[in-house]
């Protein structure tokens, strides 16, 4: 294992009545704006009837290639509060938060930084190299999305002190919540047979792995451009599913399963979505599913993958 500096992966939280003093707008509540939807359900969560929310992403849109628009920029400026990741998808964030968000008076509340200096393993490559290559998709690790909606909880308090009473009393509810959810995970791995995953597509879990010490493999990193894996990646997971016997190969939301389904034929192996959340498609949207909806059925997929 190699030392890793301290990563800059940051959940930021711009709000411009925290620099101001104002109350929120009266019969509206806070005017929330999230980049990611994560941070879109943490908020909804949390804020209740006390915040509306808007989620930047449009639902069904590849949040690796989002650029803004005019509109989203003029609706992120007018925002009571606005809540990022950042990152290598959210690059197009840096100049918004050093040039017109800063002209209008909004200031960085806070973030936080999710790893310390430490020793950290990262998923291996397809020759069983180490990886350690940033990812952004911090909310994977559920431990990880306490943090996230605890920062956002503060956001809100700040912004919105009248109600921070309620805001902390949903976070006490929803934090329970997610600590379920990451002794479920917990739980699937400890009975299970085995400890590796194959992604037959990117691979942004990378906080989930390190959470649970499971092995995975994957055909690109978590944000990696790629539309094809070189011959030796494929011949290196199919060899793998193979040898280990491994049931399930994995693919993402918002992804057209080519590689994995290539896996499956070429091993018997079956495939399966295991979603990242980091957006969510129109169907998923309409149909009302939550972070800790889908994250659940990560888990039954999980327990496919690992057996028992």
């Amino acid at each position: 294992m190699k030392k890793l500096m301290a990563l800059c992966l940051l959940m930021g939280c711009l709000c411009m009545t925290a620099c101001t003093g104002e109350p929120a707008r009266q019969g509206e509540g806070l005017q929330v704006i999230a980049s990611n939807f994560p941070l879109y359900d943490f908020a909804r969560q949390i804020g209740g009837d006390s915040v509306q929310v808007e989620l930047l992403l449009d639902p069904g849109v590849e949040s690796h290639s989002f650029e803004p628009t005019p509109q989203d920029m003029i609706a992120i400026q007018k925002a009571d509060v606005f809540l990022y990741i950042g990152g290598e998808s959210e690059a197009w964030i840096n100049s918004l938060a050093d040039s017109s968000l800063e002209q209008n008076g909004v200031a960085l509340l806070n973030s936080v930084e999710l790893l310390e200096e430490e020793e950290q393993e990262g998923h291996q490559d397809h020759e069983g190299h180490e990886e350690h290559e940033a990812d952004e998709h911090i909310w994977t690790s559920p431990k990880n999305a306490v943090k996230m909606a605890e920062t956002i909880c503060q956001a809100f308090c700040r912004a919105d002190p009248d109600n921070s009473q309620a805001y902390q009393s949903r976070l006490a509810a929803y934090r329970k919540k997610l600590t379920e959810l990451d002794q479920t995970f917990q739980t699937i791995v400890d009975i299970g047979v085995r400890r590796e995953l194959i992604f037959g597509d990117r691979f942004p879990f990378r906080y989930f792995a390190q959470e649970y010490g499971l092995e995975c493999y994957g055909a690109f990193g978590g944000c990696a451009a790629q539309a094809e894996p070189s011959a030796a990646t494929m011949a290196f997971l199919i060899d793998k599913v193979k040898e280990d016997g491994i049931p399930v190969v994995f693919y993402l939301e918002l992804s057209n399963h080519s590689i994995a389904n290539a896996i499956g034929e070429a091993t018997g192996a079956k495939t399966a979505l295991f979603h990242s959340c980091h957006n969510v498609s129109k169907q998923e949207f309409d149909r009302g599913e939550t972070y800790l909806s889908i994250m659940e059925q990560n888990a039954q997929r999980l327990k496919e993958a690992l057996g028992e």
